[in-house]
This record gives C-alpha cells, sequence and structure tokens, in this order.
C-alpha cells in the first residue's frame, strides 16, 4: 500500500502539470502551491514501503503532507467562490488606479500572463468542481487512505 500511495500521491501534480499542455490551462499562484506537498509526500510512502518498522510513521506523515494540499486546494477553492481574498500578490488581477497613465499601467504589469486565483478552473464541463476544489477533496481521500493504513500497521 506504501507504494500505491506514492502513485497516487505522484498522479495529483502530474496530472495538474499534464493539463496546463493538454487543455491549456494556466495554472496561479495558489494552484502552484497545492503541488508541493504531494512532492514532499511521495519520498515519505516510498521509505514507508522501504522501512517497515517506520511504515505507520511514514505513512502518517505522508498522510499529512496531503492534507495540508488539501487545506490549501479548499482554501484556494475559496478564495474562488469570493469567500475571501487570497494573502498572495500575485493572485490579484493588475488594476488600474485613477491616476496612473497607460504607461505606468503598462510597467505594473507582469512580464509573463498571469491567471488570478479567484478566476475557477472548471476541467470538467457542466461539474461545477473547480479544479482546486478536486484537489481538495483528492487530497483528503489520500490522506485518510494513508492514515488508515498507517493505522493498520
Amino acid at each position: 500500500m506504501p507504494f500505491v500511495l506514492a502513485i497516487l500521491a505522484a498522479l495529483a501534480p502530474a496530472f495538474a502539470k499534464l493539463s496546463e499542455g493538454w487543455f491549456e490551462l494556466v495554472p496561479c499562484e495558489l494552484c502552484l502551491w497545492q503541488r508541493a506537498p504531494y512532492w514532499v509526500a511521495v519520498p515519505l510512502f516510498l521509505a514507508a514501503g522501504f522501512l517497515p518498522r517506520r511504515c505507520g510513521l511514514f505513512l502518517a506523515l505522508g498522510g499529512l503532507a496531503c492534507l495540508v494540499s488539501a487545506a490549501i486546494g479548499g482554501f484556494h477553492a475559496g478564495v474562488e467562490w469570493g469567500w475571501w481574498p487570497s494573502p498572495l500578490p500575485g493572485c490579484a488581477a493588475p488594476t488600474a488606479q485613477a491616476n496612473m497613465s497607460l504607461d505606468d499601467l503598462m510597467r505594473s504589469l507582469a512580464p509573463a500572463p498571469t491567471k488570478p486565483c479567484d478566476a475557477a478552473t472548471f476541467l470538467i464541463p457542466g461539474l461545477p468542481v473547480s479544479m482546486a476544489a478536486m484537489n481538495a477533496i483528492y487530497g483528503a481521500v489520500v490522506a485518510g487512505l494513508a492514515f488508515l493504513t498507517a493505522r493498520r500497521r
């Protein structure tokens, strides 16, 4: 089971990266934050498989990392639904000030276009669950599996 969990943890950020190319999705700053905990979880789950004496500990730590990604995904979904603003400066769409000239506005824009965090990305048409909400659910499920497996060990 630890190796299955490692694969499941690696699938989430891999799918997110592939969806950028396949579906031409542009990630925002919070989208990128959601991927990092999975890359922490993968070696922890692998360690659980290779170190059976500490299997439960590594499974629990990997599950905690997945839970962190789920929490970031839940927070991101809240930003998308307008429940709270994102604290990250890169998540806000550029806005012009009343006294700003066009040249000042152009200089204030990022060199590469970025997606604001409150613009939800929907992968499945007609299903009102954004990529961030899907990650929150997926991360929680993988974390739950890891905790259940750790408890059994």
